[in-house]
C-alpha cells in the first residue's frame, strides 16, 4: 500500500464523521489561535511603552527632587545635614560646565505651574502641564513643532510672554481657528501663541497633547513664582555617553547639595535604563502570556487523543478485515497516525488566519503585533501534539491481532 493510498484511507475516515473532525479541529484552533494573540498583545504592550520611553530620547536624564530619606519638606532629617535642599536654577546652571561636565550637551530647567487655565474668547480650558523652561527643552523631551515655531534664547533672556500650545489645548480653545499669532489668557495673564507642538497622543490615563510650554521666566514672573524647579532635564551628547553624563551629575549635585553618604535629595532617571529595565519585565510578561494559552494546545491535544481512541474502537472491524486481506502494519499506523496529524494542521492553519485576523483588531487600546516566530512554533507545535497524542491510538490499531478483529461487534 502507497503513501497516495494512505492519505486516501485518512482523508476518507476524517470525513465519515465530520462533526466530529470539525470539534476536535475546534480545539487546536483555539489554543493555536490563542497563542498568537496573546503573543501578539504582549509585543504590542512592550512597543507602545518602549516607544512612549523613547520620546524623552534614550540620551535623556530627568532630575528631579527627592524628599526621602536625609530629609523631607516638612521633617527634618537626624545627621549632619538638617533638611534636604530643593533643586535650584543655579544647580541646573552649574551643569552647564563643559569642565566638570563633558558628556552633557544641554540643560533645561522646568517649573511646572500649577492651576493653569487658559482663555481665548468665550472657550477656557484648564492645562494638565505648563511647561517654563529653555528651548533646550523641546529637542531633550523629543517635542517637535508642527506649526509655527518653538520659542528662542531671547525671549527666555526677555521674558517675553510666549506659548506653545499643544493639539489638546489648540482644539480646545480654537478649534479650527489657526492659533499663531493669537493671545490666549493664562489665569489672567497674556501670551502670545508662537507654535503649536506635533501629536503625541495619551499616555496611560495623561493625555500628553494636554501641554503648553512657555519661557521659564515668564511662568516664573507671571504664574508660579520664583521658587524650586520642579525638575531638570538633561541631555547627554549621545545615547553611548549617558551613563557617564549622569555620574557627572551626581558629582556636581552631591557638591553643591553637601551629600556625603548614599542618601541624595534629588533622583536620576535615567531614559536608556528605564528601556532595558521594561523591556526585560514585558519580554517576561509575553512569555507567560504564551505559556497560559499553550495549555489550551495541550488539551486540544487531549481531545485529539479522545477522538481516535473512538475512532479505532468503531473501526475495529475495518481494521480486522484490512489486515486480513494482507494490510501490513505500517499502513494502519501510518492511516491512523495521518489523521490524527491532519485534523492539528488543519487546526493550527485555521487558527493561524483567525490570529491573523484578530491583530487587525485594537484591543483594550494595544494594537498586537503579529510575531512570526510565534506563528511557526504554534503552527509546529499543534502538528507535533497531533503526532504525539495520535500515536498511542494509532499504536492500538496497528497492534490489533485479525482474528480478535473480526470478531469484533
Amino acid at each position: 500500500m502507497n503513501q497516495l493510498e494512505i492519505l486516501r484511507f485518512a482523508l476518507r475516515g476524517l470525513l465519515a464523521n465530520k462533526m466530529r473532525s470539525s470539534l476536535t479541529t475546534l480545539g487546536i484552533l483555539i489554543g493555536v489561535a490563542a497563542v498568537i494573540m496573546l503573543v501578539a498583545v504582549g509585543e504590542g504592550s512592550s512597543r507602545s511603552i518602549q516607544q512612549n520611553i523613547q520620546r524623552l530620547g534614550a540620551n535623556t536624564l530627568t532630575i528631579s527632587p527627592s524628599f526621602s530619606g536625609a530629609g523631607t519638606r516638612d521633617a527634618p532629617a537626624s545627621g549632619p545635614r538638617t533638611q534636604a535642599r530643593q533643586l535650584s536654577l543655579a544647580d541646573a546652571k552649574a551643569l552647564t560646565d563643559r569642565t566638570l561636565a563633558p558628556s552633557v550637551k544641554t540643560v533645561s530647567p522646568v517649573m511646572n505651574a500649577t492651576s493653569a487655565t487658559a482663555a481665548y474668547g468665550a472657550a477656557s480650558h484648564a492645562i494638565a502641564q505648563f511647561v517654563g523652561t529653555y528651548p533646550s527643552y523641546f529637542e531633550a523631551v523629543n517635542k517637535p513643532v508642527t506649526k509655527g515655531t518653538y520659542f528662542f534664547n531671547d525671549d527666555v533672556l526677555a521674558a517675553r510672554k510666549v506659548v506653545v500650545l499643544g493639539q489638546t489645548v489648540v482644539e480646545e480653545l480654537f478649534g479650527t481657528v489657526d492659533p499663531i499669532g493669537k493671545q490666549v489668557s493664562v489665569s489672567g495673564v497674556p501670551f502670545t501663541v508662537v507654535g503649536v507642538l506635533k501629536e503625541a497622543g495619551s499616555t496611560g490615563m495623561q493625555d500628553a497633547d494636554d501641554v503648553a510650554i512657555a519661557p521659564l521666566p515668564a511662568v516664573q514672573q507671571s504664574l508660579s513664582g520664583f521658587g524650586s524647579l520642579s525638575s531638570i532635564v538633561v541631555q547627554a551628547t549621545g545615547a553611548e555617553t549617558t551613563t557617564t553624563a549622569q555620574s557627572e551629575i551626581t558629582a556636581i549635585l552631591n557638591q553643591r547639595h553637601g551629600i556625603t553618604g548614599n542618601t541624595p535629595d534629588y533622583r536620576i532617571l535615567n531614559q536608556a535604563t528605564l528601556q532595558e529595565t521594561v523591556s526585560a519585565a514585558t519580554g517576561t510578561f509575553t512569555v507567560l502570556l504564551g505559556a497560559v494559552a499553550a495549555i489550551s494546545l495541550l488539551v486540544g491535544g487531549i481531545g485529539i487523543t479522545n477522538i481516535m481512541l473512538v475512532t479505532v474502537t468503531e473501526r475495529t472491524r475495518e481494521i480486522g478485515i484490512r489486515k486480513a486481506i494482507g494490510a501490513p502494519r505500517s499502513a494502519i499506523l501510518g492511516q491512523f497516525l495521518l489523521e490524527a496529524t491532519l485534523l492539528s494542521l488543519v487546526g493550527g492553519l485555521s487558527g493561524v488566519l483567525v490570529a491573523f485576523a484578530g491583530t487587525r483588531v485594537t484591543i483594550a487600546g494595544i494594537e498586537p503585533v503579529l510575531v512570526p516566530s510565534s506563528v511557526a512554533l504554534a503552527l509546529g507545535v499543534s502538528v507535533g501534539i497531533g503526532l504525539f497524542f495520535g500515536s498511542y491510538p494509532a499504536n492500538r490499531a496497528a497492534k490489533l491481532r485479525p482474528i480478535q478483529a473480526l470478531r469484533h461487534e
